[in-house]
């Protein structure tokens, strides 16, 4: 395995959890009212550090998308997941953005988000 090149931002930076590699800039975050199976989750324009997994379709309380779990780079943790496809049209503005697991960041003050435990409604699988 060769040498690991990290991509360090400048601001207000939301981090791996588990290793504190950057992830992705508060001034990209779209939406903070996502939910996983895992509890809530952020939506951002883009990410970095990040290994894109194999896609493959999910069908999310929104509707039918062509997903890919995101890994950080660095510790190999899951920390979301990209939309590749929405196959509804009111569900297009996802594509491409990536979506950032709460219980599995934190932000750039180094102040943790807690991961919430109880079941509840999600944007993951309805099963």
């Amino acid at each position: 395995m060769g040498r690991l090149f990290l991509i360090e931002l400048d601001g207000r930076v939301y981090k791996c959890k588990f290793c504190r590699s950057h992830l992705a800039l508060a001034d990209d975050l779209v939406s903070r009212s996502f939910s996983c199976r895992r509890g809530k989750a952020y939506l951002f324009n883009t990410a970095v550090n990040v290994i894109v997994g194999t896609q493959e379709e999910r069908m999310m309380l929104s509707g039918l998308h062509t997903v890919a779990d995101i890994f950080c780079c660095s510790c190999g943790q899951i920390v979301g997941w990209k939309y590749e496809a929405a196959h509804d049209k009111s569900q297009k503005y996802k594509e491409g953005k990536f979506v950032l697991e709460r219980g599995r960041i934190v932000d750039g003050v180094d102040a943790e988000f807690y991961l919430d435990t109880r079941s509840g409604t999600s944007d993951a699988e309805d099963a």
